[in-house]
């Protein structure tokens, strides 16, 4: 059997709602091979070389254009979001500390804020005024709380997106208490009925957050790359690194690849295209599904009916040829028993029109199918 080559497993006769994977078909391959020679061209040698340990400068000057509430001194380009949650972890956290998360988050985050030794809090990021609370409870019990991670625009798992007032609030609380807010905004250009709210670090202009972009969403996650928002003070930090300091920047050819998709029109082409295609799949499974489209994002977040809860509808699903992410896995210390997490991203709209058919069959059906 040759060695696996993707992360998603396939499985045959399954329509599969539970990954948040682009759909194969939507990744630009062709137009990426051509900056990618394009690159190549303009930069010679130099695309193959150690790179600059912030990040090539034609795509952090691209970036600030693009981005427009951030400098390149602001900017340290990642492998990715998860990359730099990685690296943000690994400044400001330690044994013992208590990092705060939202109730619910993403799931895949957990193991990487515990990383150095810290315990995960959950807090409901919509109320400033419990995130305070918590703070100050757990500071009286002698922790350090360096941190909170959230996703507040087009979230994973809910698809909602955190009002004005909460966060004006969470700002104010992070300033006041000396916290920092990693504000995951990975699905920000995935907007589909106008703009995405306003990022908490253009609310803050700049600290007390630290934002986390990606093009995995909007691109492809094969790129590994995406960038830091943060004041300038740490991005000497993440510069200061050792392994960046010993290996040049992170992803250093594909940086540069990206600087020419993103300066040719390439990216603003593709992205227009992405939106209309995520809409229409947005569209297909919410209606399906009797359900209001979330703005943005890939996620749709379900109850389940009373007297079953999500791991029990999950079988059935199975039974049915379709599958879901049971919404405990986006809590820390429970919760989550009575919702369900559906991607829409994957499929096309005939294949999640059908996919919701399965799973309202699950829905109806008795004990063991």
């Amino acid at each position: 059997m040759p060695a696996p080559v993707v992360q998603f497993d396939a499985r045959p006769g399954r329509l599969d709602l539970a990954w948040g994977h682009p759909r194969p078909s939507l990744l630009p391959v062709g137009a990426w091979a051509a900056a990618s020679a394009a690159a190549s061209r303009r930069y010679g040698w130099e695309q193959l070389t150690y790179g600059h340990g912030q990040g090539p400068g034609p795509l952090l000057d691209w970036l600030a254009g693009h981005v427009g509430d951030a400098g390149p001194e602001q900017t340290f380009v990642t492998g990715g979001a998860s990359h730099g949650l990685a690296l943000i972890t690994e400044l400001l956290t330690g044994p013992g500390d208590a990092v705060l998360v939202d109730a619910p988050t993403y799931h895949l985050a957990f193991r990487i804020l515990t990383g150095r030794g810290a315990s995960l809090v959950p807090v409901p990021a919509s109320d400033p005024a419990a995130v305070a609370a918590t703070i100050h409870r757990l500071r009286s019990q002698g922790r350090r709380v360096p941190l909170l991670y959230l996703v507040p625009t087009f979230a994973n798992p809910t698809g909602a997106s955190l009002p004005p007032g909460a966060r004006h609030g969470l700002v104010a609380v992070a300033r006041r208490e000396g916290v920092t807010l990693v504000e995951d905004d990975t699905y920000r250009e995935l907007a589909y009925d106008g703009p995405a709210p306003a990022a908490l670090w253009r609310l803050a202009g700049g600290d007390p957050v630290v934002r986390l972009g990606t093009f995995a969403k909007t691109v492809a996650p094969g790129l590994r790359l995406g960038w830091i928002n943060a004041a300038p003070g740490r991005i000497g930090e993440l510069t200061a690194l050792g392994y960046v300091d010993s290996g040049g920047g992170v992803n250093h050819a594909t940086a540069l690849t990206m600087a020419e998709f993103g300066s040719s029109g390439a990216y603003a082409e593709h992205l227009a295209g992405v939106r209309e295609q995520y809409r229409a799949q947005r569209d297909a499974l919410a209606g399906a599904m009797g359900t209001a489209p979330p703005a943005g994002g890939w996620f749709l977040w379900l109850p389940v009916p009373a007297g079953l809860t999500a791991g029990e509808l999950l079988v059935r699903a199975e039974e049915q040829g379709t599958s879901f992410v049971p919404g405990t896995r986006f809590h820390v210390g429970g919760g989550g028993e009575d919702r369900i997490r559906l991607s829409f991203s994957l499929l096309d709209p005939d294949e999640l029109t059908e996919a919701a058919g399965r799973l309202k069959a699950a829905l109806r059906a008795g004990p063991g199918g």
